[in-house]
């Protein structure tokens, strides 16, 4: 995917001078813009829900932000008792306002730290919220996404992938060089894409645990983002 690369060298270089955002303070930027920029995935938040199994009852959304996703997931699942995390209040206050009747338990917190129980849901998904992190740290977070599934319970990741290793070596050498200038350290939260290939993607569920992963495809025209499915 040698097109994808040069693309991707043409962003870095044209916005080489930019310093980064946290991560909160990123989406709160936007949090106006946040809703109609995202509605290009609108059928893969409706893929998304039509992938849940039909006896859904208790749903994690984790980087659950406005609830897109969750827009036609209540629409499947009306009763579905729905916890959500993010580190944004701002777009948690978006995601109630829009669905209170629903009664969502909504937590404004880091998933990485934050305590997701044992065997409480019946799904977990996360949407575009993943390509931030080195595999070691997703590695820790899928086992306590495993950890938080009931037996047989279902994850569900619809996020980008780096189509070759050389866009996910350029990406994470940019993002830790942007970091160094900036003075931030490494495990501070910062909105800067570093997609892992399918491949390690895929590998990092393994090790935290889930032994049936699989790939569930791509929509048509859209290489980027993968959708991948995987049972406790």
């Amino acid at each position: 995917m040698d097109k994808d690369y040069q693309e991707l060298k043409a962003w870095l270089e044209s916005t080489n001078d930019q310093p980064l955002e946290t991560m909160a303070g990123f989406f709160e930027a936007r949090i106006d813009t946040y809703e109609e920029h995202m509605s290009r995935w609108k059928e893969h938040y409706r893929w998304m829900a039509d992938l849940l199994p039909e006896s859904l009852e208790s749903l994690l959304d984790i980087g659950c932000g406005t609830g897109l996703e969750l827009d036609f997931i209540y629409s499947r699942f009306p009763n579905v008792k729905v916890t959500g995390v993010d580190l944004s209040k701002e777009m948690l206050q978006r995601l109630y306002e829009k669905h209170k009747d629903k009664h969502p338990v909504l937590v404004c917190e880091d998933y990485f730290s934050c305590d997701l129980g044992k065997e409480r849901f019946d799904a977990v998904v996360a949407f575009e919220t993943l390509h931030h992190f080195k595999a070691e740290k997703k590695e820790k977070l899928f086992r306590k996404i495993y950890d938080s599934l009931k037996p047989g319970g279902i994850f569900l990741e619809c996020d980008y992938i780096a189509v070759s290793q050389a866009i996910e070596d350029l990406a994470f050498s940019e993002c830790r060089r942007r970091r160094i200038r900036d003075g931030i350290e490494e495990d501070a939260f910062v909105h800067f894409d570093t997609p892992l290939t399918l491949e390690h993607e895929l590998d990092a569920i393994r090790k935290g645990g889930f032994k049936t992963v699989e790939l569930v495809g791509f929509l048509p025209g859209d290489h980027h983002t993968a959708m991948i499915k995987a049972i406790k």
